[in-house]
């Protein structure tokens, strides 16, 4: 089985940065077929276009643009690609990373897909700051990559406390945020009172109901920004009541406009 070093990935790497004890590239995924192989370091994988098959020793997942999967160190899989463009962003972490803000490479273990549209965001907003390179680019990375890994620690540690409700929730709000939905709604179909559904809901997703929606809208247009030429039809197909609603949103999330975020990803 092959050991990837750090820093190398199947396909064509188009960019690659390196700075105190990470490593970020972009990547064109060539290979239709990639057979079991492993990596020397825990990394990232953020899919920014197309789609493919990967699979580890307890599941397979089916990956289309906006996919997020964590890959402990050493944990072997596979990958299948179908015949269309796609592209990778990898943050590659090394032990001295670790160290150096005192965290446990081995806090988080396994290969898993992650789904929490703020963990997705602040990858986004990772990935943009590769691209502008300002004089404050390692303060922003580091700040934005460990708050994930705490909110990734603070989910592996509430896991086996959550009622029942929150992946009920978790499974509505995915397969709804689009709609226009209502504190009632949601509680009626969750069983519980709107009163437990507002005053927990935090402890459960690291914000309010409504910050949460947001949030997977604003994962929806990124993925689909390319796509459009209209801003407007990527407002409507995300559930946003309008134009400026949706430039509001993505900037208060992102940081920049739509337009400015379409022009970083070419």
């Amino acid at each position: 089985m092959k050991n990837l070093h750090n820093g190398e990935f199947f396909g064509q790497t188009n960019e690659t940065l390196k700075f105190e004890g990470l490593t970020f590239t972009d990547t064109e995924y060539t290979h239709s077929f990639v057979d079991w192989h492993y990596h020397e370091n825990p990394y990232f994988t953020f899919l920014l276009q197309g789609n493919m098959i990967e699979g580890n020793k307890k599941e397979s997942y089916d990956c289309s643009a906006g996919t997020l999967l964590y890959h402990h160190w050493e944990d072997a899989h596979y990958n299948l690609k179908p015949e269309v463009f796609t592209r990778g962003f990898h943050i590659e972490i090394t032990e001295s990373w670790f160290q150096n803000f005192q965290l446990s490479k081995d806090t988080i273990e396994g290969s898993f897909n992650i789904k929490n549209p703020s963990l997705k965001l602040l990858t986004y907003q990772i990935f943009k700051e590769t691209k502008l390179n300002d004089d404050s680019f390692a303060l922003t990375v580091n700040q934005l990559l460990v708050n994930i890994f705490s909110q990734l620690s603070n989910q592996k540690n509430n896991s086996e406390k959550k009622p029942a409700w929150v992946k009920k929730a978790h499974e509505i709000l995915h397969e709804t945020f689009t709609e226009k939905l209502s504190l009632h709604e949601i509680s009626k179909v969750l069983d519980i009172h709107p009163v437990h559904l507002s005053r927990d809901f935090q402890k459960y997703f690291q914000c309010n109901l409504g910050e949460y929606v947001r949030k997977l809208k604003v994962e929806k247009s990124l993925t689909i920004l390319n796509q459009y030429e209209s801003l407007s039809e990527v407002a409507l197909e995300c559930g946003f009541s309008d134009q400026s609603h949706f430039i509001r949103c993505f900037k208060d999330n992102m940081g920049i406009t739509p337009l400015k975020y379409r022009n970083i990803l070419k």
